[in-house]
């Protein structure tokens, strides 16, 4: 037994290596925005390709939100493919590659001599602690957002960002995460004063301990990824695993819907089931979970949530969710009252279907289907005009061509629509990059947007040049835009002119300083926006 007792140990660590190998993402900061590019800044983007599907966590899911079109060393020039909102430091994450196996036929066969080692018991012990270390990492950065005009003061917003991952502290079963940041406008003070979680925000703040490699518990603010429609968990978190099979438990609450700060009267409980398969042909995750939320002690919302993302299919990758409602209040039309009904209603769909026909094009199509979410307690004031939405629906269809090294090209159509709106919502967009531009030594790519909406029409076009100013230390890019905007309301169009600028300077290996402009120059009207972030790693 004691010789047994190292030998799962070990057997147990390479279990957990190869499972984080195989499931951990690079994660990144979007640094700077325009209405046609979304810049992520990565650590390193040795793993990431142009035409990669980049994701955001949106409640917990890991929602795709961005196509790559080019890169550097540490960023990453994307392109939108959500209707989502995205702002300045949301966090983006790429999933990474699996490594390919070659095939006896490509790897030269090496005779394999047996030799037999005489296995010592204390120093097999000394092997297997050293397995279990601490690993600290995280970042502190300070951010400046300044907005200047010719027809608005100037604003400038400053924003200070902590984030922690602490793995095995102490060398032990404990572990913590964090992400704080704090935010204000100059002169604006008095906003802070009134209600101090206008400005701070804690988005993660929990510990972690495995009492073994079967059961583990966290207690804090922390997402669950198998509870991807429940969002942030101020709790207890309990999971059990058992091989490929997970389940877990949680009981706490919701953080407040208006400041994000701890509101114990958001009662939250509920469950999971979870199953993950990795093989050498990909991977498949399914997961399912029962969620009570509730207002005050009354029932705000039960829902169920079911999730499926595979891979295993040559070429193929498939993700879809969905979401059950089964409490519901159906109003009377003879006497206007809502009355209960538990019945099942489904009240989100998304499917997500990725083939990459030959190594250099792919081909994505998704489709959604939403209903508003309605909390019958947290939004009983509004409710008539809740229960009269009426679903929106929408596909996208990408396709991307990478024909060699340095060039890349891709394009993406959208369609949206609800009875509500005067007419459907459309979208094209088209680019072309290529890496390595003759006497520049620079990557340049043109884009064009075509869209229509129930209200306008417009056109951006685009040219934006990227470069390693000093390799390895400073990355620069300079863009410009022209747009074309008419309103259904009105005869005049508007017309943009758009200069854009971004330096990143990687100061030392671990503190790095970016800057961003954007100006926006019309007939009558300027607008200067500029960006400024410190962020130092540790």
């Amino acid at each position: 037994m004691k010789k047994l007792l190292p030998v799962i140990l070990i057997c147990f660590l390479g279990y957990r290596l190869l499972a984080q190998t195989a499931v951990d993402t690079r994660e990144g900061t979007i640094s700077f925005i325009t209405s046609q590019n979304v810049y992520v800044k990565f650590e390193s983007t040795e793993t990431i390709s142009a035409g990669d599907t980049l994701f955001a966590n949106e409640s917990g899911k890991m929602i795709p939100v961005l196509i790559v079109k080019d890169l550097s060393s540490i960023s990453c020039v994307c392109v939108p493919i959500t209707t989502r909102k995205l702002s300045l430091a949301d966090k983006i994450s790429a999933k990474p590659k699996a490594i390919p196996t070659k095939s006896p036929a490509e790897s030269p066969v090496t005779p394999v001599v047996p030799v037999f080692v005489k296995a010592e018991t204390d120093t097999l012990k000394k092997e297997i602690s050293n397995q279990v270390k601490q690993d600290i990492n995280g970042r502190v950065s300070i951010s400046s957002y300044s907005d200047f005009s010719n027809v608005s003061d100037f604003s400038q917003r400053l924003r200070y960002t902590f984030s922690l991952d602490a793995q095995n502290m102490g060398n032990s079963k404990l572990s913590g995460e964090a992400y704080i940041s704090f935010a204000h406008k100059i002169n604006q003070w008095s906003e802070i004063q009134n209600n101090f979680h206008n400005g701070l925000k804690v988005y993660s703040l929990a510990c972690t301990y495995a009492f073994d490699k079967k059961n583990t518990v966290w207690a804090g603010r922390k997402i669950n990824p198998k509870l991807s429609s429940v969002g942030a968990i101020d709790g207890i978190q309990y999971e059990h695993k058992f091989k490929a099979v997970s389940a877990g438990l949680f009981a706490g609450s919701r953080p407040d819907y208006m400041d994000y700060s701890f509101n114990p009267n958001l009662l939250q409980f509920g469950g999971y089931f979870g199953h993950d398969y990795i093989s050498e042909k990909g991977s498949m995750q399914t997961s399912l979970a029962f969620i009570e939320q509730m207002n005050h002690g009354n029932t705000d919302r039960r829902f169920a949530y079911l999730q499926h993302s595979n891979s295993l299919l040559p070429k193929l990758n498939f993700f879809g969710s969905v979401e059950f409602d089964f409490y519901n209040k159906v109003r009377n039309t003879q006497d206007s009252t809502l009355n209960k009904d538990n019945k099942p209603k489904l009240t989100n769909v998304y499917v997500s279907l990725r083939y990459k026909i030959i190594k250099q094009v792919s081909l994505s199509l998704s489709y959604s289907a939403r209903q508003n979410i309605i909390y019958y307690e947290t939004y009983k004031n509004i409710i008539d005009q809740l229960l009269e939405a009426a679903t929106l629906q929408g596909y996208m269809f990408q396709v991307s061509y990478r024909p060699g090294k340095n060039i890349s090209a891709g394009a993406n159509a959208g369609y949206r629509f609800s009875k509500q709106d005067p007419r459907a919502s459309k979208n094209l967009y088209a680019y072309f990059t290529y890496s390595n531009v003759p006497w520049l030594k620079a990557s340049a790519t043109i884009s064009a947007t075509l869209f229509e909406t129930g209200y306008m029409n417009g056109s951006i076009y685009s040219l934006a040049l990227t470069r390693d100013l000093i390799p390895g230390k400073l990355d620069g890019e300079i863009g410009y835009r022209y747009v074309d905007y008419h309103f259904v309301t009105s005869e005049s169009p508007l017309v943009q002119n758009m200069a854009e600028m971004n330096l990143t300077w990687r100061v030392i290996k671990k503190l790095s300083l970016s800057l961003n402009f954007e100006g926006t120059f019309e007939k009558q009207n300027n607008y200067q926006r500029v960006y400024v972030n410190l962020t130092k790693r540790f």
